[in-house]
């Protein structure tokens, strides 16, 4: 077997191989998080389609607030509809 073709086969393995696994940055988190003490980065980290953007604007809202008391006052912070409290509220909790 020619090197060309080996070099080719080695790639087109670890392509398929690589393909497999998820990347880290679309990883949704299953451990519930407390929006009354995350950081940014942990807002980002942890709820699926929170930049870091909506995730400073969580924080701006928590501090002007006090804290949060329910989820629904998420709805406040711009770019946060109804479908997406409802895709990123089962990792939330209130503490």
């Amino acid at each position: 077997m020619n090197l060309t073709r080996k070099i080719a086969l080695l790639l087109l393995s670890a392509v398929i191989t690589l393909g497999s696994f998820a990347p880290l940055s679309y990883a949704q988190s299953t451990v519930p998080i407390n929006i009354n003490t995350a950081t940014v980065v942990e807002l980002v980290e942890a709820l699926d389609g929170v930049g870091e953007v909506k995730a400073a604007a969580i924080v701006a809202l928590r501090e002007q607030l006090g804290s949060f008391v329910n989820l629904e006052q998420l709805l406040e912070v711009k770019g946060i509809g109804s479908a997406t409290l409802s895709r990123i509220s089962p990792v939330i909790v209130l503490e």
